[in-house]
């Protein structure tokens, strides 16, 4: 729960806490698929199709969430919703666009993991903090566990394992041991920092 002290967000905070998300998540993606590696969720599919189809990542990233608005829209409420189209579309973008603003002539490649899981997990955490997601599968886990009891975290968990392993159909080994890494700093980034409490309310 939030603290009742604690102002509620503007617009203009808002607008700045999206940004700031929606560009570190990007910045996450140009690593990951200058590396050639996978994440989870949603994304993690996204970038295998991608890889898969030769198509870019933020169009078919973009698609893959458009079934998941409708169930948003019940589950946590237009403002939400609306806030994650933007998120998404806007993350769509810029992963097309970020590849011809930056470029690594080397990167480390478990440095690389690390590094993707760092931006991606500082990109999530400013959506949560200001009412939005980048859609698709956590939407989704969350109406099992209110139907049917199902936690929430087991359905990402097994989406995750299931995504990883048909990886290892097109990526090698060492490949989709690295993606795990990042996976897994991205996913501890989540599980330590966020917490509602400790946020400013919306």
């Amino acid at each position: 729960m939030t603290s009742p002290s604690a102002p509620a967000h503007t617009a203009v905070d808002d607008a700045q806490g999206l940004a700031f998300g929606v560009i570190m998540a990007a910045v996450g993606v140009a690593i990951l698929t200058q590396l050639g590696l996978i994440t989870g969720q949603t994304a993690g599919l996204a970038v295998l199709l991608s890889y898969l189809t030769g198509l870019p990542f933020g169009a078919v990233f973009f698609v893959l969430n458009l079934p998941f608005y409708w169930l948003g829209w019940r589950r946590m409420g237009p403002a939400f919703t609306i806030k994650t189209f933007i998120s998404v579309a806007a993350l769509s973008a810029l992963t097309w666009l970020v590849p011809g603003w930056m470029s690594f002539a080397h990167l480390n490649p478990v440095f690389g993991a690390v590094l993707f899981g760092l931006c991606s997990g500082a990109g999530l955490l400013a959506l949560f903090r200001h009412g939005a997601s980048l859609g698709g599968v956590g939407i989704v886990a969350v109406l099992i566990q209110d139907r049917t009891g199902f936690r929430a975290g087991w359905t990402q968990l097994g989406f995750d394992a299931v995504l990883f392993a048909l990886a290892l159909l097109v990526l090698d080994l060492p490949t989709v041991l690295l993606s795990a890494l990042g996976a897994a700093v991205l996913n501890l980034v989540i599980a330590i920092n966020h917490r509602r409490d400790r946020y400013v309310a919306y």
